[in-house]
């Protein structure tokens, strides 16, 4: 057999891709490697101490239409959470949620009930009679009044207002407790708002910080805010009212969502509150689809059970593995590296028929190269489209970045066996012109101008509005690497090469430095991607090299 490949020119290529697929299962085998975790935190019952739960699945949102939750949908959460915890925190009474109090007395589940309040005075008013007759009615479920969320945030109230509202309820609602949420820092800001309730409730999101807090720090991170707030209210109980960590989503500096980070900061969290006996509430039970129209794909996946599944994320106490299903997008990876290795094998095996010199080693070694890129980033460019794709608008673009990556694995391998030179963004748009150019010199700038566009959309974005903003790593990464190889691979043909080129160049090299430095440089993901950038612009700056040559 080696004999056999060896005369017919496939040892080489052969003993390439299975050295790629081997790289492709090590690769998938190590991140998808399970994370261990400390001991489950959760007391003899194996319930949560408190939950915030908001009702909402797929198609489904507060904002917008406003359709109310049907009844039905909030006992079967209420059935599933009465396993899993012993309270739940509402925001509202509205859009069905008035209907969570009786349901939590079915089930055993206590209730932080929430009162939504905003800037309308008229709404703040109905809200405020509706969550007092839910209270009223079901006192031995209700456990405190939550008397407006983050609003001071929002600069939607001053703190006498709140503070108006907040002795409203506490005058009807007998001796239920009475509370206001607000980000710590919020509190600072209005301290005498701490005379108006009975206990001061405090959110603590170390993603969130303006210095963003890395996982394996999060938990000392709340218990040192915890007792700073504590120290500025002598004599008031805390609750921290949101505390939590996201699974899926963009890195903020060294904050990493992930299914194994939520896992890990939660069991911190839950040991250092049952340690010192400090009263939490986790956010949140179930994801929130909706929240990623208005905080990117990492508002929508702070919950512990998955919105369209409604199964658990992880189970407490045992290893967490951010990519599960590991071994099929693996799998996927060798077949697409296979594919690739057969393109080009059938541009070498037209070469041979037409008597021209067979590909030598480099260009085996650079469809290698690509093919690995590819392979390696298929599962999660797949993986991360439903994650990260919000809308019709989303999906498009997304899917045609998956289409890019796809592309780009089925035909550059044949121009590196042919030694296709890379040409110019012109011969791309000049359309009329294709047919006297050879379709591979078309197809190599075509992708050139569509990588270009692919990478600088984003870079913009990432320069000017980048807070909520994904890194589409896994399906650029081959792009940029395939263009690169065409550019070393062989002299571009770039007589036409020009404005655009200079342009994409200049923006590129910016955005190569600023994104990863603006991120800091704790974010691997900023610098992954600056690390795409640098190469795109370096493969132009070599067509614009050849240009001044020719």
């Amino acid at each position: 057999m080696p004999f056999a490949l060896r005369s017919s020119g496939l040892l080489l290529p052969v003993g390439l891709f299975v050295s790629v697929a081997v790289l492709i299962l090590a690769f998938w085998a190590w991140i998808g490697r399970p994370v261990e975790m400390p001991a489950s935190p959760l007391g003899a019952d194996g319930k949560l101490p408190c939950v915030s739960y908001a009702p909402f699945r797929e198609g489904q949102s507060p904002l917008g239409d406003r359709v109310p939750i049907a009844e039905s949908q909030i006992e079967e959460d209420m059935a599933q959470l009465a396993k899993l915890t012993q309270c739940v925190r509402t925001y509202s009474v509205e859009l069905g949620l008035d209907k969570v109090a009786p349901l939590a007395r079915k089930y055993g589940i206590k209730v932080l009930q929430g009162v939504w309040l905003g800037s309308n005075p008229e709404k703040n008013r109905a809200e405020i009679d509706a969550a007092v007759a839910v209270a009223q009615k079901y006192p031995d479920v209700i456990s405190a009044m939550v008397v407006g969320n983050e609003v001071m945030l929002r600069g939607e109230l001053s703190a006498a207002a709140i503070a108006a509202a907040l002795r409203d309820v506490k005058a009807r609602v007998g001796g239920i407790p009475v509370t206001y949420a607000d980000v710590w820092e919020f509190w600072e800001r209005a301290p005498a708002l701490a005379g108006e309730v009975d206990f001061v409730t405090v959110h603590i999101l170390p993603y969130w910080e303006d210095f963003p807090v890395p996982a394996e720090a999060a938990a000392a991170h709340i218990d040192r805010i915890r007792q700073h707030v504590a120290a500025q209210f002598p004599g008031k109980e805390i609750l921290i009212g949101e505390t939590g960590w996201p699974s899926a989503g963009r890195m903020r500096e060294g904050a990493l969502p992930a299914p194994s980070t939520q896992a890990r900061v939660l069991s911190d969290v839950l040991r250092l509150a049952a340690e010192k006996g400090y009263r939490v509430n986790l956010i949140e039970a179930y994801d929130q689809p909706w929240k990623r129209r208005n905080e990117g794909t990492v508002g929508g996946h702070w919950g512990l059970i998955e919105a369209v599944s409604r199964a658990p994320k992880f189970a407490w106490g045992t290893p967490v593995s951010d990519h599960p299903y590991w071994p099929l997008q693996a799998l996927t990876g060798i077949v697409l590296a296979g594919v690739a290795f057969a393109v080009a094998g059938a541009a070498a095996r037209r070469l041979k028929e037409r008597g021209e010199a067979p590909p030598k080693s480099g260009a085996w070694v650079c469809v290698s190269v690509l093919a690995l890129t590819a392979g390696a980033t298929l599962g999660g460019t797949i993986t991360a489209l439903p994650l990260e794709s919000l809308g019709g608008v989303g999906w498009a673009r997304n899917g045609a970045f998956l289409g890019l990556s796809l592309a780009v694995a089925l035909v550059v391998p044949a121009l590196l066996v042919r030694r296709t030179p890379l040409a110019s963004v012109a011969v791309a748009l000049d359309v009329r012109g294709w047919r006297l150019r050879p379709a591979r010199i078309v197809a190599g700038s075509v992708l050139l101008v569509l990588g270009v566009l692919a990478v600088g959309e984003v870079a913009l974005e990432l320069i000017f509005d980048p807070r909520y903003k994904d890194f589409p790593l896994y399906p650029l990464t081959p792009v940029v690497v395939a263009l690169g190889l065409l550019a070393v691979r062989t002299p571009p043909q770039a007589d036409k090469a020009g404005f655009a080129e200079r342009s994409a160049f200049c923006l590129l090299l910016v955005a190569a430095f600023y994104i990863p430095l603006n991120e800091t440089l704790a974010n691997w993901q900023a610098l992954w991607f600056g690390l795409i950038c640098l190469c795109l612009a370096l493969t132009l700056l070599r067509v614009l090299a050849a240009r001044a040559k020719g």
